[in-house]
């Protein structure tokens, strides 16, 4: 058992894993199995492969249900933006589970648990153990906890135009008015800070800020369907 990972999961995600087996073969580098022949050890690369095909399939379904009216190209480009090495690898850090991986001596030295592939390796890894240990619903549920959340912290708005949403979500009873206007702008010129404002039929519904006008104006749009939504 490796220390004090089942309390991290416990106590951080309210997770138990029945089979300590699966979660200590996720956490091991084949480097550690190797130097430690005698103690029937498995590493992690099978179950690996397992969790990359879970998280594929967990994240496809949850962007296709929340955005509905975002066409088949762009989903594919949003969901190889949230299952990548980069964004895993990010992941497992905010977990902590870079703590705990077995590593060989020599990739110890050579602060392997510090890599991004490793990392992104481990938080599979531990995906896969997961859905092994009890399915695919707490892989949902510690989704919600970890990945989803960044969607609306806008960690991804790059692959959403808010603005077109915004047009096609207001008109849907008709045509109304939509105006960006600038509120504010300061700044360096090297670091300019924009402030814009949305308003409909001359109501202000959202307010963005960013370092662009096209970026703050995208964030006041996401604001005003935001509040287009909750007035639903």
């Amino acid at each position: 058992m490796i220390k004090g990972l089942p309390e991290l999961l416990k106590k951080r995600f309210n997770i138990v894993i029945k089979n300590q087996d699966l979660l200590d073969e996720a956490f091991t580098q084949a480097s550690y199995v190797n130097e430690h022949p005698n103690q029937n050890l498995k590493f992690y690369e099978r179950i690996e492969f397992l969790g990359d095909a879970v998280m594929q399939l967990v994240v496809s379904e949850y962007i296709y249900r929340r955005y509905p009216r975002l066409p088949q190209g762009r989903l594919t480009r949003l969901r190889a933006a949230m299952v990548n090495e980069e964004s895993f690898a990010s992941f497992a850090r905010e977990c902590g589970f870079d703590r705990y991986i077995r590593l060989g001596r020599g990739e110890e030295k050579a602060h392997a648990r510090e890599r991004d592939s490793l990392l992104c390796d481990i938080f599979e890894s531990f995906i896969g153990a997961l859905y092994l240990d009890q399915g695919v619903e707490p892989v949902v549920a510690f989704a919600n906890q970890i990945i989803f959340p960044k969607l609306d912290e806008g960690r991804f708005d790059e692959f959403f135009d808010h603005k077109t949403e915004l047009q096609e979500v207001a008109q849907q009873n008709g045509p109304v008015t939509i105006e960006y206007k600038l509120v504010s702008e300061d700044g360096p010129d090297n670091d300019r800070a924009f402030k814009v404002a949305v308003l409909i039929d001359g109501t202000r519904l959202g307010v963005g800020e960013g370092h662009s006008k096209k970026h703050a104006e995208q964030v006041a749009a996401k604001m005003a369907l935001t509040a287009l939504k909750a007035q639903k």
